[in-house]
């Protein structure tokens, strides 16, 4: 024979204060540990490389975070005799252009006209770097001569080794990064590798090749989970509330 139902007990007004508190704990608890889940990553990616930047060998194009868009070109030019225009004149350069038009490097004057810079290791290239105004190529180093005389200028000229700050769009957002370039004399340039930062407008240190930083570290360390009375401290009344308070007041004195 089918048992009657049985009726709903209606619970008391400090049982229910006390589910609703347990309630409200729980969903405390429950934001805390959102908030500390995957907080967003800050890297640096960089890339080991040996290109050469070859006398009269074509542009050298630059893709800084492998997406199929060239982000920078280098050229490395010397004319021959039959360019010399007038006769005995010849001339040379290393420059770098950036292809996008949202893309910038770091630059000095050099004889009143703008020219990349050499940077050294440690230098930080941000939203505050003196990049160049306006998006045209720069020299690096550039030589002219004739039967008077000859001359080389450039932040580059008898430069071993230095870095360029770059900045350059991904998708739309601003990133930063360098490249390190090393010489032999001014004929034999090579890239030997290259970094950017993953995170749009954050800075980037030249010749940093790693390291990560936690962003919403702060966020999650304020909501730290709160713990939660059991079902079972909840059954006791209010001893088993008192002894959860106990508790929580040992958590936030840690």
């Amino acid at each position: 024979m089918t048992q009657p139902a049985r009726p709903l007990a209606k619970l008391s007004e400090s049982v229910t204060q006390r589910l609703n508190g347990y309630a409200l704990a729980a969903g405390a608890a429950g934001v805390g540990v959102l908030a500390l889940a995957h907080p967003a990553e800050a890297k640096i990616v960089y890339t080991p490389a040996n290109i050469p930047i070859v006398q009269n060998g074509g542009p050298v194009d630059l893709d800084l975070n492998h997406d199929g868009i060239n982000d920078f070109q280098f050229s490395n030019f010397l004319s021959t005799p039959a360019m010399r225009k007038p006769e005995g004149f010849h001339q040379s350069s290393l420059g770098v252009y950036p292809i996008q038009l949202s893309n910038r490097v770091v630059a000095v004057k050099s004889n009143g006209i703008f020219a990349a810079a050499a940077l050294h290791k440690g230098k930080t290239v941000g939203p505050h770097s003196p990049f160049q105004p306006t998006h045209v190529g720069l020299n690096m180093w550039a030589c002219a001569g004739g039967t008077s005389g000859f001359g080389c200028d450039g932040p580059w000229y008898k430069v071993n080794q230095g870095y360029l700050g770059l900045k350059f769009v991904i998708n739309g957002t601003t990133h930063f990064g360098w490249a390190h370039i090393k010489q032999v004399g001014v004929t034999s340039p090579t890239i030997t590798g290259y970094a950017y930062e993953t995170v749009p407008n954050k800075p980037i240190v030249t010749g940093k090749k790693k390291g990560t930083e936690k962003i919403g570290t702060e966020q999650a360390v304020s909501a730290r989970p709160t713990q939660a009375p059991t079902l079972g401290l909840l059954a006791m009344g209010a001893p088993g509330l008192s002894v959860w308070r106990r508790k929580e007041l040992a958590l936030e004195g840690n």
